[in-house]
């Protein structure tokens, strides 16, 4: 028998950044909140102490944060011809698992997209023509402008604590910073980390070669600091252990040190863990929802009823709720009807790696998003035409991660194992640094997410299906970049040099590390019928339903997509506070 619990004003869907901000935001207007978090409760302490925390072949090799492929998979094939198989060991993407979600065990790097982003499709057709995009790319505008969404960025960087150096304020360049970015109203809220040896080698090589660099914007604290929500941060000791661990030290922006605190003593907020949203229950018309269904940790079945359902789990998992629950209508590649699930994209990244004799580079120190930067060949400095590619990226190098398993370098000739490969060790640990593209990734028309026709997850449902793989326009963008940045490498004069990058004919493989920058599948716009989102990510369809995060990206950007899920949140839930709630309606 299914229970009804007490009626609540609003109930949100996981409990990560965009559940946090959207929590913190609505209980300021009294309204009775409660979230729903499908993994653990995860706190600074007791769960990040040191030196529990610092544990690398439990965090950073065994995954101890991510979700458990057994409770939480999808399936995944290349082409419509494959047959999709389970995603069973956890590699090319890593979502999080419990209260703060990937924010928890993210590196903090946190840009700004360009301006050129958020409008991709205009800005092709204005300055490069139709003929440029690629049969099959289904790239589109987002629906709202760079300047409508500025002091929502200025808002979540103040919250995330974010530390960097301005490039344009007010239409104004100013040195050291992005001289490319779209203008800012204002500095960062903390200047930027210290750099480690690399990042000033490559600062110093990208400068003689004409290039702008500037520090990568960082959730990690370079001074003590304290937010808008009176949280307080201090400053990154470079500890290393970043990238896949909780912070210890409150220095790494998450939602554990920059919101939860505040939010739990808010009286009319309330927050459940160990719940499995089911799916979301609709009025018999479709066009409102009433709640959502759960099971609780013992197993019991829960209907929680609400006025207002906020999805604000991972870009997966909304959509996949989205599927369940029929809210809006499945996409069907072959047909191209329907828009639940379409414009899936992910990100293409590659690297050159620089090994040095007569230089230590000291990895054990290391902060999540230590580095410089530049942007010489983001998407507003390259002309598509010329190249024949659409997309950009960024290039970086700085030391990221001091742990001492994963951060073992060595060339590609060694031996994994034996005398040679301890060898090896001995010669080359501390001896090499790392060159990274960054970059974007478009949306096909093939390239979507819907339900599996054949597995199931544990409660019987139809597990989510994905159908992904890389595409020549963006082969040629990386590999693009790859020539860029091997004249860096070159110029900086190391004893060896290797590159790593998706080449002519790669197919998709989800077995290494890549990003979980997985985006789209609940895209937003200004037309129904090529988006399921409006721009103030309300469901078209059912509009008590409103769905935070990288699902509403029509196709991914060149930089890590935390910066714009924080904006578009504090967008949204403006739009929630200012309009819909004196009259809840569809906003469009």
């Amino acid at each position: 028998m299914v229970a009804t619990a007490k009626k609540k004003d609003v109930v949100i869907v996981g409990l990560g950044w965009t559940g946090s901000i959207v929590g913190m935001e609505l209980c300021k207007e009294g309204l009775e909140v409660l979230a729903l978090e499908r993994g653990d409760d995860r706190d600074t302490v007791p769960d990040f102490r040191y030196p529990n925390v610092a544990d690398e072949l439990k965090y950073g090799v065994r995954y101890a944060l991510m979700q458990k492929p057994r409770n939480s998979t999808l399936t995944i094939r290349r082409t419509l011809g494959e047959t999709a198989l389970p995603y069973r060991a956890l590699g090319s993407f890593l979502p999080g698992d419990g209260i703060g979600g990937a924010g928890v065990h993210w590196n903090g790097n946190t840009f700004r997209p360009m301006a050129e982003e958020l409008r991709l499709r205009s800005y092709v057709l204005e300055n490069f023509g139709e003929s440029i995009i690629s049969e099959g790319m289904t790239i589109q505008d987002w629906g709202i402008t760079y300047s409508e969404l500025e002091p929502y960025f200025d808002r979540f960087e103040k919250v995330a604590g974010i530390a960097g150096k301005a490039g344009n304020i007010n239409g104004k360049i100013v040195e050291s910073g992005n001289p490319f970015e779209a203008p800012r109203s204002g500095e960062y809220p903390m200047p930027p980390l210290p750099q480690t040896v690399d990042a000033l080698m490559f600062a110093e090589a990208a400068r003689r070669m004409g290039y702008h660099p500037y520090p990568l914007p960082s959730g990690n604290a370079s001074e003590a600091y304290t937010n808008p929500y009176g949280m307080q941060l201090g400053p990154c000791s470079f500890c290393g252990f970043c990238d896949r661990f909780g912070c210890f030290n409150y220095s790494k922006s998450s939602p554990q040190t920059c919101i939860l605190d505040a939010l739990k003593r808010k009286p009319n907020f309330e927050y459940r863990v160990n719940a499995e949203v089911l799916r979301v229950e609709l009025s018999p018309d479709h066009k409102t929802a009433t709640g959502v269904t759960y099971l609780t940790a013992e197993g019991a079945e829960v209907f929680q009823p609400a006025d207002l359902v906020i999805l604000a789990a991972y870009q997966l998992h909304n959509v996949h709720l989205m599927l369940l629950s029929g809210i809006g209508k499945p996409y069907d590649p072959v047909s191209d009807e329907g828009i639940t699930g379409k414009n899936y994209a992910y990100q293409m990244t590659g690297s050159t790696s620089l090994f040095f004799k007569d230089i230590d580079f000291n990895p054990f120190v290391g902060a999540g998003s230590n580095g410089i930067v530049i942007d010489d060949f983001a998407i507003n400095r390259i002309d598509f035409g010329a190249h024949g590619f659409i997309g950009g990226s960024y290039i970086c190098a700085g030391t990221s991660n001091g742990q001492p398993i994963r951060s073992m370098r060595l060339p590609t000739r060694t031996q994994s194992w034996g005398g040679q490969w301890k060898q090896a060790i001995k010669e080359w640990y501390g001896h090499s640094m790392s060159i990274g593209s960054h970059g974007s990734n478009m949306s096909y028309r093939d390239s979507y997410l819907d339900l599996d026709p054949t597995y199931k997850d544990r409660y019987g449902r139809p597990l989510l299906r994905m159908t992904f793989n890389w595409k020549p326009n963006d082969i040629r963008m990386t590999q693009f970049m790859k020539t860029k940045i091997e004249a860096i490498a070159k110029s900086m004069n190391p004893d060896i040099t290797e590159s790593d990058y998706k080449s002519n004919g790669a197919m998709y493989d989800v077995r290494p590390y890549q990003t979980t920058h997985n985006v789209g599948g609940a895209i937003m716009g200004t037309d129904p019928n090529t988006s399921a989102l409006n721009r103030y990510l309300q469901s078209w369809d059912v509009h008590n339903v409103f769905v935070m995060g990288a699902n509403a990206f029509p196709q991914n950007i060149q930089y890590n997509p935390t910066g714009m899920v924080g904006a578009l949140a504090y967008w949204s839930v403006a739009a929630i506070r200012k309009d819909y709630l004196p009259n809840p309606r569809s906003l469009i």
